[in-house]
C-alpha cells in the first residue's frame, strides 16, 4: 500500500478532530443529565406531594410542572458558566457547548416547525397610486400566475412581466408608483429600471421588517434553542420552536398584527424609593410555591388560583439584587438598571408580586437589545398618562421612515407622520420637552430618543449614537407599525413530545439492528475477512457524526434514515473489493497480492457507483427543502466518509491483520458454506433475453394500466392539506373511525393506522385553500367531534385532546402544508429528478466515452 504513513497521519489528525467536535456534545449532554437530576430530586417531590393534598392524578401533574420548570431555571442559571476546559486552554460555557453539539430536530425532540410567507405582493398594491387600475391589476395578476410557475419570489415575477409585456407594448411604471416613491426619487421621467429598484428595495425592506417583529415575538414565547431563519429567495420565514403546548397560540401570535406604539418614558429615580419597598415586602412575604404549576411553555407564565403556598425565607433584596447593576447616574434617566437575559423573566415575577407596594401610574419594559458588547438588557419606566393606560400614539400613525445623516454626518433617523396625528405629535411633543419618548413594538423598547422642542409638521428626527446599521433597523422597526407585508401560515408541522422520544427510540432501534444485520452478514460471507469492513463501518459512523457536529446539521428522522442507507453503501463497497479478493484468491495468488491486487480492481466500481449517488445527493440537498435537505445532506456527507473508510481504513486493518501472525494465518475469505457461493451462476441472461423482455413489457403495460386508472395517490406534501396523527386510550377501527369523519367532514377524509393499533393517521384538504384561524378550529373540533367517542375515558376535552404537552392523548403531530408549498414541492421534485437524470448521464457519457452507456443506464432508471 502506497503512501501508507500519509493517510494514517490523515486518519490520525480526522480523527481527533471528529473527536473534538463530538466532546461538546458529551458536555452539554452531561449538564442537561445533571439538570434533570435536579428537576426530580427529592424536593421537588415532597413539593409536589404536599401540594396534591393526596390526589395522584394531582401529583403527578404539579410534578411534571414543578420538575419542567426547575430543569428550565437550572440550565439558564448554567447558561454562562464554564462546563468545559479543552486541555486548559480554552473554556467552552454551556451556551457555547449547545451551540456545537449536535443538534436534534423536532420530529425527534418535538416541537413546532413554521413556514411564513410574507406577502409582498401587498407591498407592490400599497406603493400604486391606484391599485384598482386596470392596466396596474393585469400587472400583477400575471406576475402571481408567473409565481406559481417559475417559484420565484413576487418581485422577480412582477419585474420579469414587466420586461415582458415592454417587448409588444409600452408600460409606464411611473404612473402608478410616482406619488408613493416620491421620497425615493421617481418622478414622471423615472425610467421602468429606476421604478423596480425603488420597488426592490421597498420589498426587500418590508421582509426584513417583518422578520425583525417575528424574531422578537419569538424571543417573547421563552423557548430554548428556537430558530429563525429568512429563506429570501422564496419570500419565507422558517421557525422552529421546540417544546410547544399550545400551537393554535403560537399561529395567533405570529400571524398577528405588529404593535407599534409611543409611550411617554418615566423618571427611574422616582420609582426607586418604591422598589426598595417592594424589595422589604418580598423579604417579608418570602418565596411562595403556588398550588397549581401547570406551566405555559410559550411565556413560562405559573397560573396562581389558590392562595395555598409553600413560604421558604426570602433574602434582604429578593428584586434589587438580581439585577446586573442599577442606575447609579451612567445610564439614561429613564432606566432602572441592567440585567442579563436569563435574570429578566425572575425580575418580571418578582416584579408582578410586588405589583401593590409599586406606582400604579408606570410600567416596566425591557429593551429589544443589549447594551453594546454585552450581555445587559435595560429596564425602562414607562409612565402612563391617562386613566385607560393607552399609548400617546399608535404605530399606524407612520407615513414613512428611514435612515438619513445629520448636518455633522452622523446617522440619524427620519420619521413623518400622517396630518391628522402630526397636529396630535406636534402638542405631545411640545409638552413634554426634556423627556423621553419610548418607541415600543410588541411591548418591548426600540429607543427612548429625548425630546429637544416641539416638533410641528409630523417631521421628526431621531439622533443617538447610532450606526448605519441601528439607524437603518430602527427605521424598519417604525415602519412596521403599518406592516404592508403581514406574514401568514403556509405550512406547519408539530411533534409532541412523546412521538419525538418514539422517533428516537425507533431510530435508534433501527440503526442498532441494522448495524448488527450488517456486521453478522459480513463476518458470515467473508469470516475473518468480513472484520476489516466491520471497523470502517464503525469508523465510518464515527467520522460521519463527526462531521455532522462540526458543520452544525441538525440530525433528523429523515438524516437517520440517510445514515441506515449510508450503512448499506459502506457494506457495498466492501463487498466489492472482498469479492475482488475471492478472485484473486482463485487465481492462485498469495494473500499479500490477493489484496493489494482486488483492491486495485474495486476502485473503479466503488468511485463511479458513489460519485452517481453523490451527485443525486447534491442536487437534492440544492433543490430539497425540510427532510429532504436533512436526508441529502447526511447522505452527501456519508457518501464521502464512507469512500474514504471503504478503501483506506478497511485496507489499514488488513495490512494490520497480515502483519500480525496469529491473524494473518487465520485471514480468509469464506468458509465452507459459502466458498462457492455465486461463483458459476448457470442461469444464461443473454441466452434468455428475448423472454425477458417479454416478460417485463407485459408488466410495465400491466402497470402503466393501473397509473392510468387509479392513478398515483399523492401525498399533502404534494397536494396540500392536514395531517393529523391522533392517539386513543385503546385499540380503534380504522374504518369506523373514517366513517364517523365522514359524517363531520361530509367526505371520508384519509385515515390509516399510525404504528400501533391505538394510533391513526388522518389526512384532509377540507377548506385547504383557507388559511385563517377559524378554519383550523374547525377542522380540530370536527376531528375532535368525529373520534371522541372512540375513548375509553369520555372525559377528555378539547383543551387536553390538542394539546401536544400537557396530555398524552389525542394529537401528538399535526402537519398543515398551504397550496403554494404544494406547487413548489412539485415543482422542484420534478426539476430534481431532472437534473440528476441530466448530470448521470453526461457523468457516465464523460467516464465511459460512449454516450450509449448513459442512455442505456436512464432507461433502465
Amino acid at each position: 500500500m502506497q503512501n501508507k504513513g500519509a493517510i494514517k497521519i490523515i486518519v490520525i489528525i480526522f480523527s481527533l478532530v471528529c473527536l473534538y467536535q463530538l466532546s461538546f456534545t458529551y458536555f452539554s449532554k452531561k449538564v442537561e443529565r445533571d439538570a434533570n437530576e435536579y428537576a426530580v430530586n427529592s424536593y421537588a417531590k415532597n413539593l409536589a406531594k404536599t401540594l396534591s393534598n393526596g390526589d395522584g392524578l394531582r401529583e403527578q401533574e404539579i410534578f411534571d410542572s414543578i420538575s419542567h420548570e426547575r430543569e428550565l431555571n437550572y440550565l439558564d442559571s448554567i447558561s454562562e458558566k464554564t462546563v468545559y476546559n479543552f486541555l486548559w486552554i480554552r473554556p467552552f460555557t454551556f451556551k457555547e457547548c449547545k451551540a456545537r453539539e449536535i443538534g436534534m430536530g423536532l420530529d425527534l425532540k418535538g416541537g413546532m416547525n413554521v413556514k411564513m410567507e410574507v406577502s409582498t405582493v401587498d407591498v407592490v398594491r400599497n406603493l400604486a397610486t391606484n391599485p384598482n387600475d386596470p392596466a396596474f391589476l393585469k400587472l400583477v395578476e400575471q406576475a402571481t400566475e408567473l409565481q406559481k410557475v417559475n417559484g420565484k419570489n413576487f418581485y422577480t415575477s412582477f419585474e420579469e412581466v414587466v420586461k415582458e409585456t415592454e417587448k409588444t407594448s409600452k408600460v409606464n411604471l411611473s404612473a402608478f408608483f410616482r406619488v408613493k416613491l416620491k421620497e425615493s426619487g421617481i418622478t414622471t421621467n423615472s425610467t421602468n429600471s429606476d421604478v423596480l429598484s425603488a420597488i426592490k428595495k421597498e420589498c426587500t425592506d418590508a421582509f426584513d421588517r417583518t422578520y425583525q417583529v417575528l424574531t422578537k415575538r419569538i424571543d417573547k414565547f421563552g423557548v430554548s434553542e428556537m430558530t429563525i431563519q429568512k429563506l429570501d429567495a422564496s419570500e419565507r420565514i422558517l421557525i422552529e420552536l421546540p417544546g410547544v403546548s399550545d400551537p393554535q397560540r403560537v399561529s395567533r401570535l405570529l400571524e398577528g398584527t405588529a404593535q407599534l406604539e409611543f409611550w411617554l418614558a418615566g423618571d427611574a429615580g422616582k420609582v426607586f424609593q418604591s422598589l426598595g419597598a417592594a424589595d422589604e415586602f418580598l423579604s417579608n412575604l418570602g418565596e411562595e410555591v403556588d398550588e397549581t404549576l401547570v406551566e405555559d411553555s410559550l411565556n413560562n407564565n405559573v397560573e396562581k388560583p389558590i392562595a395555598k403556598k409553600d413560604t421558604l425565607l426570602g433574602n434582604k433584596r429578593p428584586l434589587l439584587d438580581l439585577f446586573t447593576r442599577l442606575n447609579r447616574g451612567d445610564l439614561a434617566p429613564t432606566v432602572v438598571g441592567t440585567a442579563t437575559s436569563n435574570s429578566q423573566k425572575e425580575i418580571n415575577r418578582q416584579l408582578e408580586r410586588a405589583a401593590k407596594v409599586l406606582p400604579s401610574d408606570v410600567k416596566f419594559l425591557w429593551s429589544a437589545q443589549p447594551i453594546s458588547k454585552t450581555n445587559e438588557y435595560e429596564l425602562y419606566v414607562i409612565q402612563y398618562t391617562n386613566k385607560a393606560k393607552n399609548a400617546l400614539l399608535d404605530g399606524d400613525v407612520i407615513d414613512d421612515a428611514r435612515q438619513d445623516f445629520d448636518q455633522q454626518g452622523r446617522p440619524v433617523v427620519s420619521m413623518s407622520m400622517k396630518a391628522e396625528a402630526a397636529r396630535k405629535w406636534g402638542k405631545i411633543t411640545g409638552s413634554n420637552i426634556g423627556s423621553s419618548i419610548a418607541i415600543v413594538l410588541d411591548d418591548v423598547v426600540y429607543s427612548a430618543p429625548r425630546v429637544n422642542g416641539e416638533i410641528s409638521g409630523g417631521r421628526s428626527e431621531i439622533s443617538g449614537s447610532f450606526s448605519i446599521e441601528e439607524a437603518k433597523d430602527l427605521a424598519n422597526i417604525l415602519k412596521s407599525g403599518k406592516l404592508t407585508a403581514p406574514a401568514k401560515v403556509v405550512q406547519e408541522s408539530i411533534v409532541g413530545p412523546s412521538l419525538g422520544e418514539e422517533s428516537i427510540r425507533a431510530g435508534f432501534i433501527s440503526f442498532i439492528l441494522s448495524l448488527v444485520i450488517v456486521f453478522a452478514y459480513m463476518l458470515f460471507l467473508y469470516s475473518y475477512g468480513g472484520i476489516a469492513a466491520c471497523v470502517a463501518l464503525i469508523v465510518n459512523l464515527f467520522f460521519l457524526f463527526g462531521v455532522l457536529a462540526s458543520i452544525g446539521v441538525v440530525l433528523t428522522l429523515s438524516g437517520i434514515a440517510g445514515i441506515v442507507l449510508i450503512l448499506a453503501m459502506a457494506v457495498d463497497a466492501n463487498v466489492i473489493i472482498n469479492e475482488r479478493i475471492k478472485e484473486e484468491l482463485r487465481l492462485g495468488k498469495n494473500i499479500n497480492n490477493a489484496i493489494a491486487d482486488g483492491y486495485k480492481a474495486s476502485y473503479s466500481a466503488i468511485i463511479d457507483g458513489n460519485v452517481t449517488t453523490l451527485i443525486t445527493g447534491i442536487i437534492l440537498a440544492y433543490f430539497g427543502a425540510g427532510s429532504v435537505m436533512g436526508f441529502a445532506i447526511t447522505l452527501s456527507i456519508g457518501i464521502l466518509t464512507s469512500l474514504f473508510t471503504s478503501i483506506f481504513i478497511s485496507r489499514l486493518t488488513m495490512e494490520w491483520m497480515l502483519s500480525v501472525k496469529a491473524l494473518k494465518n487465520k485471514l480468509t475469505f469464506s468458509n465452507k458454506l459459502m466458498a462457492n457461493f455465486l461463483v458459476d451462476p448457470k442461469y444464461k441472461f443473454i441466452e434468455s433475453a428475448k423472454k425477458q423482455l417479454i416478460i417485463f413489457a407485459a408488466i410495465a403495460v400491466i402497470l402503466v394500466g393501473f397509473i392510468a386508472v387509479k392513478g398515483l395517490d399523492y401525498g399533502i406534501d404534494f397536494t396540500g392539506g392536514r395531517t393529523y396523527v391522533v392517539r386513543f386510550d385503546q385499540d380503534v377501527n380504522v374504518s369506523e373511525i373514517r366513517a364517523s369523519l365522514e359524517e363531520e367532514f361530509g367526505s371520508a377524509p384519509e385515515v390509516k393506522t399510525f404504528g400501533p393499533n391505538y394510533q391513526v393517521q388522518i389526512t384532509t384538504d377540507y377548506k385547504v385553500n383557507e388559511d385563517n384561524e377559524e378554519v383550523k378550529r374547525e377542522v380540530l373540533e370536527k376531528i375532535f367531534n368525529g373520534t371522541k367517542g372512540f375513548y375509553e375515558d369520555k372525559n377528555i376535552d378539547m383543551e387536553k385532546y390538542q394539546s401536544t404537552l400537557k396530555s398524552p392523548l389525542g394529537i401528538i403531530s399535526s402537519e398543515i402544508v398551504g397550496p403554494t408549498i404544494a406547487d413548489d414541492t412539485k415543482t422542484s421534485a420534478i426539476i430534481a429528478i431532472i437534473f440528476s437524470l441530466i448530470a448521470m448521464f453526461i457523468y457516465i457519457a464523460i467516464r465511459f466515452s460512449k454516450w450509449q452507456y448513459s442512455l442505456g443506464a436512464i432507461a433502465a432508471l
